[in-house]
Parts: structure tokens; sequence; C-alpha cells
């Protein structure tokens, strides 16, 4: 069971960092708000891809606007919409004063690999993986824009009736463990790099991008200060990911290593791409997750 005013409240200090400066956000919880029974990574990652589309879409600066509320669906809703049930949900909705979509993309948007954006900005899978795990919960997303006059991204979640009292998520639940150092991230994936880097920017530390292991090696050649590298298992360029850990090992000896995959750890240590005594944190992981590893590693 999951309370979405506590994952929200405990996303701020990243969301505030991510969005930087030049964007004014206001956060309105409900009171009273229920609960809903869905994985807290998953919605962490989804709101994060919200909020980064909404980014992008001021790139002179705006508004952002993320509130939750509890909102009865009743027949006559429904009907227009398939695979919806009328009944009780909570809802997030992130509202932008971005350029907004055409009504000719409005249609596109959450197919995969459509998008606005340039090619080295956007995937094109952000709303796609947003809209597929809202429907995989029972739930429903809804869109609304206009050209010039902003975004809004309705999220419904199917409200949870059962034991309120089991599995609860609570701020205490998902406090986190912070840091100043320096983390080098070595990551393939425009979206998940993107959403790493702004996870590891929120707790404090700062971060390093590279999409491979060329860059990655050139930036720890000119760079003295790295305290940990943080890489994907599989990645493509020639170098996979103990490759590129066993090359910075000898350009800062002592260098800690964490690895992370969509592979499971089984797997990873089963098919030989790692030894089973390393550091390692399978994906998808929730932020309190990651927090405590990379603390873990760097104090270890």
């Amino acid at each position: 069971m999951i309370d979405i005013n506590a994952v929200i409240t405990g996303m701020e200090d990243m969301l505030r960092r991510t969005l930087g400066e030049s964007i004014d956000i206001e956060i309105v919880l409900a009171d009273g708000l229920w609960s809903t029974e869905i994985d807290l990574a998953q919605v962490e990652a989804a709101l994060l891809n919200l909020t980064i589309n909404s980014r992008d879409a001021m790139s002179d600066g705006g508004s952002l606007t993320i509130e939750t509320a509890n909102v009865a669906l009743d027949e006559d809703y429904v009907s227009t919409e398939p695979e919806l049930n009328a009944g009780q949900y909570v809802a997030i909705v992130v509202s932008d004063t971005g350029h907004g979509i055409s009504k000719d993309h409005m249609a596109h948007v959450f197919e995969p690999f459509f998008t606005t954006k340039s090619v080295d900005t956007g995937t094109g899978l952000g709303l796609s993986m947003v809209y597929g795990f809202v429907k995989q919960t029972g739930g429903h997303v809804r869109i609304y824009s206009e050209q010039n006059d902003g975004t809004t991204v309705k999220l419904y979640f199917p409200r949870y009736f059962g034991d309120h009292a089991a599995h609860s998520v609570t701020l205490d639940d998902i406090s986190l463990q912070r840091g100043q150092e320096t983390i080098l991230v070595v990551e393939d994936d425009a979206l998940i790099l993107q959403q790493l880097t702004a996870q590891l920017t929120g707790l404090g530390y700062e971060v390093l991008a590279a999409s491979a292991g060329t860059p990655a090696l050139d930036i720890l050649r000119a760079r003295s200060d790295i305290d940990l590298l943080l890489t994907d298992v599989v990645l493509p360029g020639g170098m996979n990911g103990r490759q590129i850990a066993e090359a910075a090992q000898l350009i800062h000896p002592g260098l800690k290593v964490l690895y992370t995959s969509g592979y499971s750890e089984n797997a990873i240590f089963h098919h030989g791409r790692l030894d089973k005594d390393v550091n390692f944190l399978g994906k998808p992981y929730r932020r309190s997750e990651l927090a405590a590893k990379v603390r873990q590693v760097l104090e270890s």
C-alpha cells in the first residue's frame, strides 16, 4: 500500500534540484488522501518522467504544479474510456506552463518512440512507459494540452480498500541517505541516465555522466576527485561494465565501483558477467535502495 503524498514529499527536494531555479514548483497535497496499491519505484519513475518532460517544455522557465486528489469516476465518465471501471481513484496531476502539444501530436503521445523532442534530448519512451505502468495497475491516464498554453497529465490509480495498516509507505520508510561525493555514472539508456543523474543529484552528490566506456575513461583521466563509478553491466561501444571498471581502477587505484543492470543478479553472475563478490544493484530499484547502496559502497 502506497501513500502518494508521502512519496511526493520524499521526492520534492530531488525534483526541485532537477528542474532548476528557472521553474517555480508548487506542490498541493490533498488532505485525507486515499491509499493505493502500486509499485513505489515505478510511481517515482513516472513522476520524474512527467516533471522532466515539463522542464523540457519550459526552456525559458515557467511554473509546474503537482497535485493529488481523491476522485470518483462514474459510469458516464468511464463509458467513453475503454478498459476503465467506474470507481474511486487516487489522482496525481502534473501541470506545466510549457509550449504544449499540437492537436496532430496528441493522438500519438503514448506511442513508443514517438517524441517531439530532438534526437539528442528524448527517446520517446517516457510517456509510453508511464502509460503502460498506470494501465497495469488498473488505472487511467488523461492528458490535456494546448499549444503555447501548457500541458496537464492526470494519473488515476485505483483506491486500496484492504488493511490500511499493512505494508504502508510513510515518510520514515522512504527517508534517504545522502552524501556529497563525486559519482561517475555510465549508462547507455538516455532516459535512465537522466533519471539516475537526477536522483543522485537530489541526494546531494556531484554527478558526472557518460554513455559508454571511452568517454567514461576520458572523464576519469581528467578528474582525480571521483569517489565512485556506478556503471551498467551491459553497454555498447566495445567495453562492458566490468572492463570499464578494470580500466578505471588502473587510472584510479582503489576506486569504488557499483554495478547495476536490468538483468537479475542471478543471471548476471550465472552468465559470468560479474564475480559474486562485487557490489550490485538490480533494476528497477527504489530511490531509497539506490541511496542506501551508494552509501554502503562509499563507506565500505
